[in-house]
């Protein structure tokens, strides 16, 4: 073979070699296409050297995100949350669809970093910021992303939901006044945000699509399958993020961890518990303990609440089936003593014949294990829970247990049962001194754990009975006349109004 033709033959082999690498490469890009993975982002505000660098190398940026991952770790295991958050903001830059990088960062700002401020202003705003990154780049970049759809319903759900944060009342108390001013009242009004017609409505409508990132079509979607909601409240919010990130988990199932869709429903369903307990605002405001938000549950959604759980049983893996049954025994329970709370005592017997139904072996009473729902009534049983209710104090379950007490009272006084009226307030002003002194003379739980005044609950359960359609005329005429109330207050807002939803088991 000549050298001429030895040049020809390397020449043919390079020439196809190149052709099937110009081949793999256009499958290679149109499946990053697919993925989304094809779009960067501009790297600002890093060092000239890291900006240069990432230039310089192209595809190596993954190789230098590495590198600050590491370090991000490092100064994370060291508790240097300041120090890691323009790290974590570089490697989201370098690699905006490694979709982990935006939910320690969200972590920190708001659960490692908010903490380290004293003033709940302070904590507030990156609480804020926590959100915002997540909603505003994570989703941007990462729109079918399950993970960061999650971490926005854990900081709805645990940082603004749950009370274990000091300021947890001033964040409440910040997105109340937020979500007031957005849907221009106390209540969205779907047909307006959905096809506004008026410039005021359009602004509205626009704000939450632009700065809430929040489709109201999907909300109301939400509200129908799950409400009616209190959309004020934090935990409305995390069972709308939680719905979503399913929901896109469906548009879009590749790479799809089983787990985490597990975590997004049980946003879903402990959130429904939760709004629930104290899913309805009595009073909002600034009081003598700071910010105070009156709490009270909402009856109205205890059918939807349990159909959540019931979905979840049925669609969870069995090995997660014991901590699930716990708590839907434990919602089952909370609605009967809810409801025999509230005076509603024909939903109360129904919930409680559907939980002998649905756990006949499982005591009633802790420590007593011949208390089955067949075995025990229902009005021992409630009496029995309230002496233990006082035991414990639980925050929510106590503001619930003095709100039914305060509403037994006034209802008793309307039928002239007056003994019986002044034996359910003591046993509510009772309750409400064992938790003052219990929980109250600690500093750090002061404003976090405050519960309202006996008289608050009393005022609430007035201004619900009195409101036209709750008790019978003459009844509520009898007790406007004893109680010494000269105008009946207006009907209560349809939106708290716990006689309102399916109350009946399936």
């Amino acid at each position: 073979m000549t050298g001429k033709t030895y040049k020809w033959i390397l020449a043919a082999v390079a020439a196809a070699l190149f052709f099937g690498v110009s081949r793999a490469q256009w499958a290679l890009t149109a499946d990053r296409e697919v993925l989304g993975l094809n779009r960067y982002t501009e790297l600002r505000g890093a060092p000239p050297v890291l900006a240069l660098t990432t230039v310089a190398l192209g595809g190596f940026r993954g190789l230098i995100s590495n590198m600050l991952w590491m370090r991000a770790s490092d100064l994370q295991d060291e508790d240097k949350f300041f120090e890691m958050v323009q790290l974590a903001d570089w490697i989201t830059k370098l690699e905006p669809h490694y979709a982990q990088v935006w939910v320690i960062q969200a972590w920190n700002m708001a659960f490692n970093i908010s903490v380290k401020f004293n003033d709940p202003q302070d904590r507030w705003r990156w609480v804020q910021r926590a959100m915002e990154l997540l909603r505003d780049e994570g989703l941007h970049y990462n729109r079918y992303d399950v993970l960061i759809h999650r971490e926005l319903g854990w900081i709805f759900q645990f940082k603004m939901g749950d009370n274990m944060d000091d300021a947890n009342m001033y964040y409440k108390l910040q997105w109340i006044n937020e979500m007031e001013a957005l849907f221009g009242g106390d209540r969205p009004n779907w047909d307006e945000l959905i096809h506004p017609t008026t410039a005021d409505a359009r602004r509205r409508s626009e704000l939450l699509r632009t700065k809430y990132g929040m489709d109201p079509e999907f909300m109301k979607q939400v509200d129908d399958t799950y409400g009616p909601l209190e959309w004020r409240l934090p935990e409305a919010h995390a069972i709308y993020w939680g719905a979503r990130g399913l929901k896109m988990a469906e548009e879009n199932e590749r790479r799809i961890d089983p787990d985490t869709l597990i975590q997004l429903r049980r946003i879903v369903y402990q959130s429904m518990q939760l709004a629930f307990r104290r899913g309805r605002i009595i009073s909002a405001g600034t009081g003598a303990n700071g910010q105070m938000i009156d709490f009270g549950p909402n009856l109205a959604l205890i059918g939807k609440a349990n159909a959540a759980y019931e979905e979840a049983i049925r669609d969870e893996p069995e090995k997660y089936h014991g901590d699930l049954t716990t708590a839907h025994r434990n919602l089952l329970e909370d609605a009967a003593y809810f409801f025999h709370t509230y005076g509603r005592d024909r939903d109360a017997q129904r919930w409680y014949n559907y939980l002998g139904e649905r756990y006949p072996d499982v005591p009633m009473l802790i420590g007593q294990p011949d208390s089955l729902p067949g075995k025990i009534s229902l009005d021992d049983y409630a009496i029995a829970r309230v002496e233990d209710e006082v035991k414990t104090l639980g925050q929510y379950k106590t503001e619930a247990v003095l709100g039914g007490l305060e509403r037994q009272s006034l209802m008793s006084i309307a039928i002239g049962d007056d003994d019986r009226a002044e034996g359910l307030d003591a046993m509510a002003q009772q309750i409400r001194k064992r938790y003052e002194a219990k929980i109250l003379p600690g500093a750090d739980n002061t404003n976090r754990l405050y519960i309202p005044e006996i008289s608050e609950f009393r005022r609430d359960a007035l201004k619900e009975l009195l409101a036209p359609g709750t008790l019978p005329p003459e009844a509520a005429a009898l007790l406007a006349t004893r109680i010494g109330v000269t105008n009946l207050p207006a009907a209560a807002n349809t939106s708290t109004n716990t006689a309102s939803g399916p109350q009946t088991p399936p």
